[in-house]
């Protein structure tokens, strides 16, 4: 039995794919469209964290969720197939080109209702479901957007899900970078600085996993908890 978490070569990484990945065929045709975007294809999620995320809604009895960063949809599909019909999924972008991809898919699969699409930076969507009162009534968070604002995507989401609800960061690995001292670069720095903080942070329970290019799971304590 392996002590520390196994490299996937190329090889073992189809064969976790073989034996355990059940992607529907509406999500393998958007991963397909999505990858002939050869440019912008990393910024889909990998199949394996989607179906990941998807379990856990099922977990915890999801009915709520709000994602920072849709891009083509692929992870928003995920999450809006395990969600019940009367769940709600609020995705947030800035993309029309990339959006128009993903609501097409979105009406394939029948999700649509589910999804409500907020074009405008996610700052702003997440500053007025604030407003609104929406505090705490919120089952999941997935933050996969520009890295410079992840410390303001994870204080409004922490504030925006329930106790006992999850925050998921993805990229918090970001290709290695974070531990390659020559690479001060903005983003880098902020993934640095963002992982640093969440190490100490008495309000959640904390684990990174080392899913595709990181995910860190957030649980928000009840108020008062004691951090152990």
């Amino acid at each position: 039995m392996a002590n520390k978490t196994l490299n996937l070569d190329d090889g073992l990484y189809a064969y976790l794919h073989r034996v355990s990945l059940r992607e529907p065929a509406v999500l393998r045709q958007l991963r397909e469209v999505t990858e002939q975007e050869r440019e912008h294809a990393s910024m889909r999620s990998a199949p394996e964290q989607g179906q990941f995320m998807a379990m856990l809604l099922g977990l915890i009895g999801a009915r709520r969720v709000i994602e920072v960063g849709t891009f083509t949809g692929y992870g928003t599909l995920w999450m809006a197939q395990a969600l019940p019909d009367d769940g709600e999924i609020i995705t947030c972008d800035v993309s029309e080109r990339w959006t128009f991809v993903a609501r097409r898919f979105w009406e394939q699969a029948g999700v649509l209702p589910k999804v409500r699409l907020e074009l405008r930076p996610a700052l702003e969507t997440l500053d007025a479901l604030l407003a609104q009162g929406e505090a705490g009534s919120f089952d999941f968070a997935f933050i996969d957007a520009d890295k410079v604002n992840y410390d303001g995507y994870f204080e409004r989401c922490l504030r925006l899900v329930r106790p006992g609800g999850i925050v998921a960061v993805d990229n918090v690995l970001w290709g290695g970078s974070v531990v390659d001292e020559t690479n001060q670069d903005e983003s880098t720095e902020a993934i640095r600085a963002f992982n640093l903080k969440l190490a100490d942070d008495a309000r959640i329970e904390l684990s990174m996993l080392p899913v595709a290019d990181g995910l860190t799971l957030a649980v928000k304590r009840p108020v008062g908890a004691d951090a152990g």
